[in-house]
């Protein structure tokens, strides 16, 4: 057996214990037969037998059956999962005549698991037209396909990575299966993802090892706990509509506890406050959702009213006006003062969404049911002073939920926030607590770093201590109109700022700065300028130095603005625009300025750093550098590796007077770049130490097979894989830079091994996902005099035999020619394999043996003694015998495969058996062609002697199921 190969160790595990957790193992063939063949994407008779069990009155037989073509015939898109979505929720309904009426149908019941049918099935055939796939596990409830998972080797590190292109192939190629199920799972035993179906960027990918501690049996169990399932499926997936455009998330178990918890304390009749920390960028405005959602569904709740108080900017992007279209059945987003009044006085029930500020003036008592529910997002800032006690006369019986994205300023234990939601009860205060330490360790956020702008460019230091990091009112400031109103009476320290001198340098900085470090990254960057008519005059100045349509201002008209910020002036479409093109890469703008904008309730992954040109402290600072906190990767290879704060302003010279807070909640919010020059250099000591040694002395060729020899270990590849991942992510942030001259050779020696061990032992070339921009850009620089470097590239044109025979015959180290060799195959059986089949079995047998090298069950001259005399001598032999032969590319495959076996007459044989597939044309997508393609076939092997003529057969198939894709 070989240890950590996908099958065995990783697959058939998988399905064992999914077994012992609840689920019924079907063999591949009985779903099959229960999907009624390859196109079907529901157990039918399961399906059938459920939904008249779970609505007994209402679905019948006949009815079952129309309301299985509905599902099945939903949208191949993330529009129709969410119609899947609906009726896994039981929000679709149908037409009972009897009672002249729609009923609501229920496809699982969520709460009584013991109604509910679960199956598995391992290596599902589903086709679609032409196209197929086959998933490694899929899961069934009542016949319905929920969760596909994808299982890899554990000896592969780049296993997740292989697994998340497949889950991407299977949207491709089989829209309709992944329409229905709507959570998948990656595993290589080391990592356990996990994702919401139509979310296909790694940066939705959640780690389920580091929420669940345990072993893989452990993690697989309670992943696919049945009860588990049904709960995540109904209440913790997520449909909604940002700026026009429908995305869809599963919740993260830290998202799913707040959730709990809010609702616990919502039935308890006897306590109404409660505050939720959860760090910026951790996904709050999804929880308070989901949270709305199960109040209103809830009917412990009694048909209640529950108000959502968000953010303008949150408004604005939209997205609370289309949460009918994804679930939600009554939402009304208060559009005035009066609006509002009127559906408080009204005894209107369902979710009202509106801001803080049209409760300005409302008048007392206006809606006294206990059964209103206010969830109050960034309350640290939004119930203080006149607004909150508007809020709270209101509504004097509701119960008020907070939720902040910053923890409390240390001096407000006992007041502000923490008095006014009452969390006494609570551990340090809160209801529930998500710090910014744990989202970067999770993935939520990344780090950030920060770094000082040379110190010309700061102003006087005394002038910012007097005028704004001394004054007692700016303490756990939270409200950036409040900062505003304060850097207005700082008259000197404004004019310091925008002095012309000043501002023509700073924008100097900012445009060479982009220029060297942001822009080769493929990034974008705020510049957050002290107040907006200096947005308007930065704009002019940067576009001095940038292309016009590189930055563009975003700030609050003011119909007193005199015509040069007028100039700048946006419609709403127009800033809607600009929002969307900023979070798309290589999109104009690159640069937003903005001054108060823009700084809450925006998200752009995109966005990498953030010049600081605004004083700011506690809440609103650390609102404000959130917004480049926020993961991003794409399909590109472009993976941020933190969010970068440059600060013009000095403030970052005290960190614990910037940021006012106890230090436990914000250990690791922003360090220095310093740090990051430390651990460089300690990283490029620990290459020295374990991997630089293997080529010193060495050149050329043998550098390379010294390379290849110690590496054949996959473990050793692994930590070596994760070491310089690490190591060129703070390559990336740092560079360009005078401290990293020192460092460069060694930095580029080790870049070359990382190339050479991925091209070679992966069994690809470098790509996108392997480098980050800057070392790509490095390496293609300096490699062609480095004297380490990879072997040049082999380019194999369909099946170029000259390049084999002068790969096998030159004068090269054993391991070099290995891999060379390797290399040429796969490159031949990728370019021409889909056109002549029969090269596909060759090249699956060069691969066993390149494994059976990785695992030293061989050495490196047995490899390459077996790859000349088996894998190349049959290219060779093929090519020869093909170009004598009439016989066309299906039949010349057949052919090929009865010769390998010794079966005589074997091109009558292959003749035979090809016009079999030619009379049956569609026996690729046709289960009835395919039936009958298999008995003719049979009976071909038959007449030609072969006694068991199905594994044969089964070889052929495979053949060619493998040469179409």
């Amino acid at each position: 057996m070989s240890i950590g190969s996908e099958r065995t160790a990783v697959q058939n595990p998988f399905l064992r214990y999914a077994q012992e957790a609840g689920w019924t193992y079907l063999p591949p063939e009985e779903a099959l037969r229960l999907r009624r063949g390859e196109t079907g994407l529901v157990l039918h008779e399961v399906l059938v037998r459920q939904l008249q069990a779970l609505n007994p009155g209402v679905v019948d037989l006949q009815r079952a059956e129309e309301i299985i073509a509905r599902l099945v015939r939903v949208r191949p898109d993330i529009e129709g999962n969410l119609e899947a979505w609906e009726f896994l929720k039981g929000l679709k309904t149908v037409f009972v005549p009897e009672e002249r009426r729609e009923r609501n149908v229920r496809l699982v019941d969520p709460v009584r698991v013991e109604l509910n049918s679960f199956h598995v099935t391992d290596e599902l055939p589903y086709r679609s037209g032409t196209r197929g796939i086959r998933p490694d596990l899929v899961f069934f409830i009542n016949g319905i396909p929920v969760i596909v998972v994808e299982t890899k080797s554990s000896r592969r590190l780049d296993g997740m990575m292989q697994a998340l292109e497949q889950i991407r192939r299977y949207h491709r190629d089989g829209p309709e299966l992944i329409a229905l199920a709507q959570l998948y799972a990656l595993t290589h035993l080391i990592q356990f993802l996990y994702a919401a179906t139509w979310s296909l960027s790694p940066k939705g990918l959640f780690n389920w090892r580091e929420e669940q501690a345990g072993d893989f049996e452990t993690l697989v169990k309670t992943f696919i706990a049945p009860s588990r399932v049904l709960r995540v499926l109904t209440e913790f997936i997520l449909f909604v509509r940002r700026d026009g455009e429908l995305s869809k998330v599963v919740l993260r178990p830290h998202q799913m506890r707040a959730v709990e918890r809010v609702l616990q304390r919502a039935r308890d009749p006897r306590k109404r406050r409660g505050l939720v920390w959860h760090t910026q960028g951790s996904g709050k405005t999804y929880t308070m959702i989901t949270v709305a959602r199960r109040l209103l569904q809830d009917p412990v709740f009694e048909n209640p009213t529950v108000l959502m108080l968000v953010d303008r900017n949150e408004l604005e992007q939209q997205l609370f006006n289309n949460l009918e279209a994804v679930g939600f059945r009554r939402v009304e987003v208060a559009k005035t003062k009066r609006h509002l009044r009127e559906l408080l006085r009204s005894d209107w029930r369902g979710l009202i969404v509106s801001t803080i500020q049209k409760f300005q003036g409302m008048p007392a008592n206006l809606c006294t049911r206990s059964n209103v529910y206010v969830l109050i997002d960034e309350a640290h800032r939004t119930t203080g002073g006149n607004l909150g006690n508007y809020l709270m006369g209101a509504l004097p019986n509701a119960t008020y939920i907070g939720f902040t994205g910053t923890p409390i300023h240390r001096a407000a234990s006992g007041t502000g926030t923490f008095q006014i939601f009452g969390v006494d009860d609570a551990p340090h205060g809160y209801l529930d607590r998500y710090s910014i330490l744990e989202s970067i360790r999770d993935g939520t956020t990344v780090p950030l770093h920060y770094a000082l702008a040379p110190n010309e460019l700061h102003v006087d230091r005394e002038v910012l201590e007097r005028e704004f990091l001394r004054l007692v009112e700016l303490e756990g400031v939270s409200d950036i109109e409040e900062l505003n109103r304060v850097l207005d009476r700082a008259v000197t320290l404004k004019n310091m700022l925008k002095s012309p001198s000043r501002m023509e340098r700073v924008a100097e900085f900012v445009a060479r700065h982009f220029r060297e470090k942001v822009e080769p990254m493929g990034y974008k960057a705020f510049l957050v300028a002290v107040d907006r008519e200096a947005c308007c005059r930065y704009k002019g100045l940067l576009d001095r130095h940038l292309p016009h349509e590189y930055s563009a201002v975003v700030i609050s008209p003011d119909a007193n603005d005199p015509p040069e910020m007028r100039a700048y002036h946006l419609s709403e479409e127009e800033e809607r625009r600009i929002r969307e093109a900023f979070r798309k890469p290589d999109e104009n703008p690159r640069i937003l300025i903005v001054t108060e904008k823009l700084l809450t309730g925006f998200d752009a992954p995109i966005l990498y750093c953030m010049y600081l040109d605004k004083p700011m402290r506690d809440h609103v600072l650390l609102q404000a550098i959130a917004r480049v906190n926020r993961p991003y990767e794409d399909e590109r290879g472009r993976r941020k590796p933190a969010g970068l704060v440059l600060d013009f302003i000095g403030i970052f010279d005290n960190l614990e007077r910037a940021l006012a807070f106890d230090s436990r909640e914000i250990e690791g919010v922003v360090e220095g770049l310093d740090v990051l020059r430390e651990r460089f250099q300690a990283l490029i000591e620990e290459g020295r130490q374990k991997y630089l040694g293997l080529v010193s002395g060495l050149s050329g060729d043998k550098a390379v097979e010294a390379i290849l020899e110690h590496f054949r270990d996959a473990g050793e590849r692994d930590a070596f894989y994760q070491y310089f991942r690490e190591l060129q992510e703070v390559y990336e942030i740092l560079s360009p830079d005078e401290f990293l001259r020192p460092f460069l050779n060694d930095y580029l020696t080790l870049g070359n091994m990382y190339q050479i061990l991925r091209s070679s032992y992966e069994g690809r070339p470098i790509a996108g996902p392997d480098f980050l921009r800057k070392t790509a850009r490095l390496v293609q620089e300096h490699t062609a005099g480095s004297s380490i470097r990879p072997p040049d590239e082999i380019y194999a044109v369909g099946v170029d035999t000259e390049l084999l025979r002068r790969l096998a015959e030159e004068e090269r180290p054993d391991a070099v020619k290995v891999f060379s060799l390797l290399q040429a195959i796969r490159q031949i059986v990728e370019a021409a394999g889909h056109q002549q089949p029969y090269l596909i079995p060759i090249g699956e047998r060069a691969e066993a043996i390149a494994r059976y090298f990785e695992e030293r069950q061989i050495t490196t001259r047995e490899t390459l003694q077996q790859l000349v005399e088996g894998p190349v001598r049959e290219i060779l032999e093929g090519e020869k015998t093909r170009a004598a032969s009439d016989l066309p590319p299906e039949a010349f495959a057949i052919f090929w495969v009865l010769h390998r076996e010794g079966i005589p007459e074997s091109e009558t044989a292959a003749r035979q058996a090809a016009g079999v597939l030619t009379t049956y044309p569609h026996w690729r997508v046709s289960e009835a062609q395919e039936r009958e393609v298999r008995k003719e076939i049979y009976r071909v092997l038959i007449r030609a002697g072969v006694e068991d003529p199905v594994p044969l057969a089964e070889q052929i198939f495979r053949m060619f199921r493998r040469a179409e894709g």
